[in-house]
């Protein structure tokens, strides 16, 4: 026993060194210990973190998800915890009590059952791509060693309380149990992403096994980061996502104006119509996420605050989306999108969104031309996992002409009260206009969808605009709700 408990405390300060090693070259690492109530998970995360330094890991405990967490997508508290570049999170229980516990106590049907699972390949898929290590151990032990270790834990005072009434129903029903938790493994190991099935009737070899083998991979991980292979160049498909078609924007009709005594009769009558929508959204908690993209001075601020004044202040999110901050960068660019999402029964307004990876950071040069390829594919998942979720996503780019647009940026330039509205970057911008236009014409091809759709409208004039806005969502929400 001593000699295991000498190469468990070795591996633990490999794995202390190779945090360091981790932390400089940005590489997050999730430990994710799954397995029986009483196999050890607490001793061996305990271990796994004691050379570890503090302030570059977390340890979460998963349970069953609160009241507030069933409110938005199952895998939003994971992504909210995922560690920043160089840092650690251990998951003591995961995004995989989503299949196993509830295979077995919530009852899913095969379907439900299978869209968890693809939910969470995706996810880990996802990780993987943007640089995680994504460690997976099972800690396994048999019926008898099980119910041993409650009563020895039941004995003592000061542990009694680690073993409850649902721990003994679990032990119960150890055979049905172990079926979901075979089923998670068989259907959710990858080269990328392994289960290491772990013998716990040993905790201490358990330890060592576990240390050891998160060791192995963090020094491999780090050995490839020093020598990468050759970036992806090739657009990342989704074969079961089918675009939809829809018009360049050289095609979209910039034409059309809304006059002013028509605008205000149809803004009054659609703000209504809308308020009483948003009713019907929050009594059947139906979350509604509404995206605004466009040239810069092609209105987005003044169409978002005609469609709020329909809307009831306390059931809704205007989120202005700018440069990320450090936290942000240090995440997958999705994570500050996922962080924003809105309850069952609210409403979300991006101003920009998470199109900016295939946009500004594609054109600007912020992110690899691997990254902005394979952003599209993430982002057509993300939005079909919200309407998943039961979300009803509605996206809107707002289209003028470059002289429009020159007109607007003049009048801004010379007057007093808009001229914060003027920036040089948005001068900068506009000189790239040819090199965004083909960008956002791809944007539009590759994620206009079923569930998703994109709608175009020429914002030449503002106020049919605003009304073209205020008539599209109230269409999609019909759709969906009547």
């Amino acid at each position: 026993m001593t000699a295991i408990k000498s190469a468990v405390k070795a591996q633990c300060a490999r794995i202390g060194a190779l945090a360091l090693e981790a932390r400089q070259a940005g590489l997050p690492v999730a430990v994710l210990l799954e397995g029986w109530g009483g196999s050890g998970k607490g001793e061996i995360v305990s271990k796994f973190i004691s050379e570890l330094d503090p302030r570059f890991f977390k340890v979460y405990s998963t349970g069953a998800p609160s009241p507030e967490d069933m409110r938005y997508p199952f895998l939003r508290r994971f992504w909210k915890n995922l560690p920043e570049r160089g840092s650690i999170a251990v998951f003591d229980r995961s995004w995989y009590r989503e299949i196993n516990i509830a295979d077995v106590e919530e009852d899913l049907c095969k379907k439900e059952l299978h869209a968890r699972t693809a939910e969470i390949l995706e996810f880990e898929r996802i990780l993987c791509d943007d640089g995680f290590l994504v460690l997976k151990f099972f800690l396994r032990i048999s019926r008898e060693e099980q119910k041993k270790r409650f009563l020895k834990l039941e004995k003592d005072d000061a542990t009694s309380w680690r073993v409850t009434e649902l721990d003994w129903q679990r032990q119960k029903h150890y055979d049905e149990y172990s079926d979901a938790f075979d089923r998670m493994i068989e259907t959710t190991n990858t080269p990328r992403a392994p289960w290491y099935d772990i013998d716990a009737s040993d905790t201490h070899a358990a330890a060592l096994e576990v240390c050891k083998t998160a060791a192995d991979r963090m020094e491999d991980m780090l050995a490839r980061l020093k020598t990468p292979s050759p970036a992806q160049q090739c657009l990342r498909t989704s074969p079961d996502i089918t675009p939809l078609p829809i018009k360049k924007l050289r095609e979209v009709d910039l034409s059309p104006v809304c006059p002013d005594e028509v605008y205000d009769k149809k803004l009054d009558a659609l703000q209504d119509e809308l308020f009483e929508l948003h009713n019907r959204l929050y009594r059947s908690r139906v979350p509604l996420v509404i995206v605004y993209e466009g040239w810069d001075a092609a209105g987005k601020g003044g169409n978002i605050k005609r469609l709020t004044s329909g809307l009831d202040p306390r059931g809704y999110e205007v989120i202005p989306v700018g440069v990320p901050s450090k936290p942000e960068l240090n995440r997958h660019f999705l994570w500050r999108f996922w962080m924003n999402l809105p309850k069952s029964g609210h409403i979300a307004i991006f101003d920009r969104s998470w199109y900016g990876r295939v946009l500004v950071e594609r054109v600007e040069g912020f992110c690899t031309e691997e990254q902005w390829k394979r952003a599209y594919d993430e982002i057509n998942r993300f939005e079909r996992s919200l309407r998943d979720w039961g979300a009803i996503i509605i996206k809107f780019w707002l289209h003028i002409s470059p002289e429009v647009q020159l007109e607007r940026f003049n009048e801004r330039q010379n007057t007093p009260g808009k001229q914060w509205k003027i920036t040089p970057e948005d001068w900068r911008n506009r000189e790239k206009w040819g090199e965004y236009e083909p960008c956002v014409d791809e944007m539009l091809a590759r994620t206009n969808t079923e569930y998703a759709p994109w709608v175009v409208i020429g914002s030449n004039d503002k106020k049919h605009a605003r009304i073209k806005a205020l008539e599209s969502v109230i269409a999609q929400i019909k759709k969906y709700i009547d």
